[in-house]
């Protein structure tokens, strides 16, 4: 049996390994279907051998971790000419690691799994930052360590700068107000599973936005797929198939939507956005009784 698209993205969030390309490309065929990943796997495996020659020439593999990192940024922004794409920032070609290999462009978390993939095969040990809006990288000083103060936080979007705490909270008083405390859990190792479901969200509220409402749905999905309680998730999958007259699976949605919420406990928005979807819910019986 062929397993769906949301069924095979959730099957390589629990895959063992380092790997995050080839989820990433799985993510890509919500807007590529016939996405073949291998030509951008080998390519990668080609830039990941070129970056190794280039950090043991200059500085070298026992140089300081901030030699190697400047050798890397030289090598992936210097030499290949990638770069984060402000003037286009909204454009879902950013969440596509195929485009962002083909364009050089991309946004912080699609720039982040470059510069991982690469750095990685150059001989460093490289992770994600799930950081509050904006996705960092950690490289760590040694290929055996577990010790995540023994590294430094890169900002791939940004050229590769290094980035101390101060820059961090900085970083996040700009994208969550100056409001927002800054703890060191803030800077934990991503899990797959986390990008994946961010990469998903950010594709999701791009197609919502422009309506491409297939693809958003198709999003959803594999959102559901890899965190089955998300309310949210279940809610917007109901909207969207409502939005594109499939009334049988938006009453479904919004009807199983509406029995779980009422168990939760629910401040005076979510009651509010409850009572919007029992209004659907209402018309969507109505018209899937006219169906029948």
């Amino acid at each position: 049996m062929v397993k769906s698209l949301a069924e095979q993205i959730a099957d390589a969030a629990d895959r063992p390994g380092p790997d995050l390309a080839a989820p990433a490309f799985l993510v890509a065929r919500i807007e590529y279907p016939r996405l073949d990943p291998s030509p951008y796997l080998d390519r990668l495996d080609d830039m990941g051998d070129a970056a190794f020659h280039f950090v043991a020439k200059d500085p070298g593999h026992d140089a300081p971790l901030a030699a190697r990192i400047d050798a890397v940024n030289r090598f992936l922004f210097g030499e290949l000419g990638f770069t984060g794409n402000r003037e286009q920032y909204d454009d879902p070609r950013n969440s596509c690691l195929n485009e962002v290999m083909d364009r050089k462009k991309g946004i912080p978390i699609t720039m982040a799994l470059i510069y991982i993939e690469v750095a990685r095969r150059a001989g460093l040990r490289a992770e994600g930052v799930n950081f509050p809006g904006h996705f960092l990288t950690r490289i760590l000083r040694d290929l055996r360590t577990d010790d995540r103060d023994d590294g430094l936080i890169v900002d791939p979007f940004h050229g590769g700068a290094i980035l101390n705490e101060a820059d961090c909270r900085q970083l996040l008083n700009r994208f969550m107000g100056e409001d927002a405390a800054f703890e060191p859990a803030l800077l934990a190792r991503a899990t797959r599973r986390q990008v994946l479901v961010r990469m998903l969200l950010n594709l999701k509220r791009l197609y919502v936005r422009m309506h491409s409402f297939p693809q958003a749905r198709a999003t959803t999905d594999a959102l559901l797929a890899l965190q089955p309680t998300s309310l949210a998730d279940l809610r917007d999958r109901g909207l969207l198939a409502y939005h594109m007259n499939d009334f049988s699976h938006a009453l479904r949605d919004l009807e199983e939507y509406l029995k779980l919420a009422r168990l939760s406990e629910q401040d005076e928005d979510e009651r509010k956005e409850t009572e919007k979807v029992w209004e659907h819910v209402k018309t969507l019986r109505r018209r899937v009784a006219q169906l029948n």
